[in-house]
């Protein structure tokens, strides 16, 4: 493989407040995903990163998470003044980075409960879990219920609260709204809204675009790897041209 980037070049003087990436790129095996990527995220700001199939979506979730790090990855991710992209995966989350991932991860054998429970046993603590059941009524419904027997809705819904059961400040959502159904995609949009008014930031990966420009503040949109535009969710929905081109909708 062919590496013609430099790693990790000091970008902290520039970085903003909040989140940013710098320079990003990511590989799967001898594929180059991610293609030297930037962009900012203001403090409780909603993102949409979009783009068709392959665009590098995930891969670029995978890489602020320290998911695929440090041998696939390269470049810059800063988090409130924290270096990210110094940091393992369990560093990256204890400093406020959750994924919830696109399969959810619900582990098997335990109940709703023990999923949030288990989320609390390392400090720093986020949401205590009767706030989290305040939020989806039907967790609290079925707390003592294991928690892979849900619906999709109802995982989805457990996954998004065992993150914020962690002290977080970015919330990384991967295809959030995957075999949902239009009921249930409107009633995560509205818990999204109401984690928004709390301060954390977010950032949404999905293919139902629509949906998720209709929720963000701002859209990325990704081809083959590169950033092809950064602005307001409004111009990606008023744009149709640009909406046929790379989202093919």
């Amino acid at each position: 493989m062919t590496q013609t980037l430099a790693k990790n070049a000091n970008h902290a003087e520039t970085a903003p407040a909040y989140f940013s990436v710098y320079d990003m790129h990511a590989y799967y095996g001898e594929s180059y995903i991610v293609q030297g990527i930037s962009f900012n995220v203001h403090e409780g700001e909603i993102l949409a990163l979009l783009g068709r199939n392959g665009a590098g979506k995930t891969s670029t979730l995978r890489a602020i998470a320290r998911l695929d790090a440090p041998q696939l990855t390269y470049g810059e991710v800063w988090l409130d003044h924290q270096p990210l992209h110094e940091m393992k995966s369990y560093q990256a989350a204890q400093a406020g980075c959750a994924l919830v991932p696109e399969d959810r991860r619900i582990i098997q054998g335990l109940t709703v409960e023990e999923n949030l429970q288990l989320a609390q046993i390392v400090p720093p603590h986020g949401w205590t879990i009767e706030r989290i059941y305040d939020l989806f009524p039907r967790l609290g419904e079925r707390r003592k219920q294991e928690g892979t027997t849900l619906s999709g809705g109802e995982q989805q819904m457990l996954a998004i609260g065992r993150a914020l059961a962690r002290d977080i400040k970015v919330l990384l959502l991967d295809e959030p709204y995957e075999g949902l159904a239009p009921v249930i995609v409107q009633e995560i949009e509205k818990t999204l809204r109401l984690i928004k008014e709390q301060g954390i930031t977010t950032i949404i990966v999905e293919q139902n675009a629509i949906a998720a420009l209709k929720l963000a503040d701002r859209s990325v949109i990704l081809d083959t790897g590169r950033i092809v535009f950064d602005g307001s969710a409004e111009e990606v929905l008023n744009n149709d041209a640009l909406r046929q081109e790379y989202l093919a909708i």
